[in-house]
């Protein structure tokens, strides 16, 4: 068994006593605003929710789009896809540190001062049009019948990553376009057989972000990892309901 489940972590928990800044990243942003029982346990406590399973298709996807506008990339020219939706002034974005801005554990950051905190994020790629603005972009994959959107009440949390690595681009100087895009592909089951090849329909959603919240979200994490007692769970949280059921049913026993 992983040792995961077997200890507290003891490893990048907030120390209220320390006057370094406190990495904090886009998905506990949103483990946060999830849930702030949850959030504080793991950064505060060092107990985290148990790790979900590697979904290494969505990966493999990933990479393999990465690559494509890569080569692109390194023409200086647009991709097929941004010509297919009117697009004709958008190429991919070159910068040096494209590669940190990609990787997991660096991503672009920046120190919010009001709260000493190091928000990170790791993009998965950067357009730019002829004004010289950058357009934050994020890939995703599925397979399902229904076209795929952003209309689903679970997907707030594509919406909030989305703002908060506009935020990160504008916090470190860049003039960011308020709309990004989603590449989103869409593996095919309506084909007769496999012969080991899986298809896709690509979409390219445009999204429209508003950071104006992050500020203040920041300010109420900082808030909560300052509390000397674990807060209140949030009441839609499974992970929390589980815990209270597991407890209450070794109480009756």
């Amino acid at each position: 068994m992983s040792d995961y489940y077997n200890s507290r972590r003891n490893r990048n928990l907030f120390d209220p006593k320390s006057d370094e800044p406190f990495r904090t990243s886009r998905s506990k942003i949103d483990l946060f605003l999830n849930c702030p029982l949850c959030f504080y346990l793991d950064c505060r406590l060092g107990v985290g929710r148990p790790p979900g399973f590697p979904f290494a298709l969505n990966s493999a996807v990933d990479t393999l789009l990465k690559k494509e506008f890569d080569i692109h990339r390194a023409k200086k020219r647009p991709h097929p896809l941004m010509h297919a939706y009117g697009l004709k002034d958008v190429v991919p974005f070159q910068h040096e540190d494209l590669d940190i801005w990609r990787s997991n554990f660096k991503g672009i950051r920046y120190i919010h001062e009001p709260t000493n905190l190091n928000v990170t994020g790791a993009i998965d790629d950067v357009w730019t049009d002829s004004k010289g603005e950058l357009i934050i972009v994020d890939y995703k994959s599925t397979s399902k019948e229904e076209k795929v959107s952003l209309d689903k009440e679970w997907q707030i949390g594509y919406k909030r990553q989305m703002e908060i690595y506009q935020w990160l681009f504008r916090m470190n100087g860049f003039e960011v376009s308020p709309t990004g895009f989603f590449v989103y592909c869409n593996g095919k089951t309506d084909r007769s057989a496999f012969d080991a090849k899986l298809e896709f329909d690509i979409d390219l959603i445009p999204y429209t972000g508003d950071d104006s919240w992050i500020p203040k979200t920041l300010e109420d994490l900082k808030k909560c990892l300052m509390l000397e007692k674990p807060p209140k769970p949030d009441a839609k949280c499974d992970y929390c309901s589980y815990r209270k059921s597991a407890r209450d049913v070794q109480t009756v026993s």
